[in-house]
């Protein structure tokens, strides 16, 4: 088995969708993650909060230097995630296809790397 990184990409800027819309997609993105557990394949997933949130740790002189906000800014940025646990990619982007459909939005598929081979 592998684990890959099923990455949710939001617009930035983009208003979040009213409640009579997003309370839908959410229930759609509920049952999507019951069934990956029933069928054993479903490791972890979540929201992110906004980049606005982020802080950013470099090294300045040898010293971390923390900073707020985003570290760059794109014109979409990570928004969710969920982690599955698959044969292989085949199987992986079956259920990402199921997971962009419930959500609407751009999603990225990426495997782990396997530090055991």
């Amino acid at each position: 088995m592998a684990h890959y990184l099923l990455s949710i990409y939001q617009p930035s800027g983009a208003t979040p969708p009213p409640p009579e819309v997003l309370g839908p997609i959410m229930d759609n993105v509920d049952a999507l993650n019951k069934e990956m557990q029933a069928a054993g394949v479903w490791v972890y997933a979540a929201g992110l909060d906004y980049p606005s949130t982020a802080t950013v740790i470099t090294t300045e002189n040898g010293e971390p230097v923390l900073t707020d906000g985003p570290y760059v800014e794109l014109k979409e940025y990570l928004g969710g995630f969920t982690i599955v646990d698959v044969p292989d990619l085949d199987v992986a982007l079956d259920w990402a296809k199921r997971l962009q459909s419930a959500i609407g939005l751009p999603l990225e598929v990426r495997p782990f790397f396997d530090v055991h081979n």
